[in-house]
């Protein structure tokens, strides 16, 4: 599957789509979910400048059945209407259930699946290949590895090359811990010619340059504007006015969630959907054991969005 064009068309923001929950009970909130599909798609996001990723980290993988997994993934596909590139979050301790999503996302016709190392036993790099294997054996689907450090054993460059070898792995989700031997450009300058590359890194301009073409953009999913100009601006060559952006608009909300991660479990989702709240999008808590942030973060998360500049953040109510 490497020399398919699928491989081509991951491109632009992956943007996680969060998931909904009802309030009080915490069941799915499958409509809320379709129209944040249709927010993004209706305000530009599309094939060439953005990818979907339904059920990933900061869609509450983690504290979902494997049916609701499926269900969420469901409800992308069938709001995204062929759109736009899909990608299923298929991370897991099991490689069993890795192989019932894989199958899932070929049923549904998603383009992806994103795969981690497995977490909690920290497994091997034998290990994690067959995990590997075991989903390219299973389902006609694209492979995005996700390079969860903070998790699991990180993934080596051997490990990577390794990785190129099996069938349908077509795309890499890259970020590592930060050492002089640069292992973060040697990855991303040596495989961009065989994966897409994904910075998960938030070194856009520097990893455009060595040939990524998608970046993991959370920003998109309240300011979808904003990420669709960054894809813009890196083809154009604009790299000191990405670098730029990157410093006045994407840092606050990421030192912002360092805040939160210090008082609350580790996590994408609550800060992402405190910011669609904000806008007027249909959003909701995290589900447990993610402690409920939005009375302590609200006021804080809307000046930071109007101090970035985002479009229609919702006055304080008095």
């Amino acid at each position: 599957m490497q020399d398919n064009p699928i491989k081509r068309s991951l491109t632009g923001c992956y943007i996680t789509i969060p998931t909904m929950f009802e309030d009080p009970s915490l069941d799915l909130d499958c409509p809320a979910i379709a129209r944040h599909v249709k927010f993004l798609l209706d305000n530009g996001v599309k094939a060439g400048n953005g990818v979907l990723l339904a059920g990933g980290a900061a869609g509450d993988f983690s504290t979902m059945t494997f049916d609701e997994r499926v269900r969420v993934a469901e409800t992308v596909k069938e709001a995204a209407g062929g759109a736009i590139p899909l990608a299923m979050g298929a991370q897991t301790t099991s490689t069993r259930e890795l192989v019932g999503l894989a199958k899932q996302a070929e049923r549904l016709g998603f383009d992806f699946i994103q795969v981690s190392p497995p977490f909690y036993f920290n497994h091997t790099e034998g290990d994690f290949l067959d995990h590997v294997k075991a989903a390219a054996e299973a389902a006609d689907v694209g492979i995005i590895v996700y390079n969860t450090f903070w998790t699991s054993a990180a993934l080596s460059f051997k490990t990577v090359e390794q990785l190129v070898r099996i069938p349908n792995v077509t795309a890499l989700k890259w970020a590592t811990p930060r050492t002089d031997a640069m292992e973060f450009e040697d990855v991303v300058s040596t495989f961009s010619s065989t994966l897409s590359i994904i910075d998960n890194h938030l070194m856009f301009p520097l990893s455009h340059a060595l040939g990524a073409r998608a970046f993991e953009v959370h920003l998109s999913n309240y300011w979808p504007q904003w990420g669709i100009r960054l894809v813009e601006d890196l083809d154009a060559g604009h790299s000191a006015k990405v670098q730029r952006s990157l410093i006045s608009d994407a840092m606050p909300f990421y030192k912002l969630w360092m805040e939160i991660e210090a008082q609350f479990t580790s996590g994408d989702g609550y800060l992402d959907k405190l910011c669609m709240e904000l806008i007027g999008l249909p959003s909701s808590r995290c589900r447990p054991p993610t402690r409920d942030v939005r009375d302590g973060y609200r006021e804080k998360c809307r000046a930071m969005m109007i101090a970035c500049g985002v479009p229609g953040v919702l006055p304080a109510v008095a």
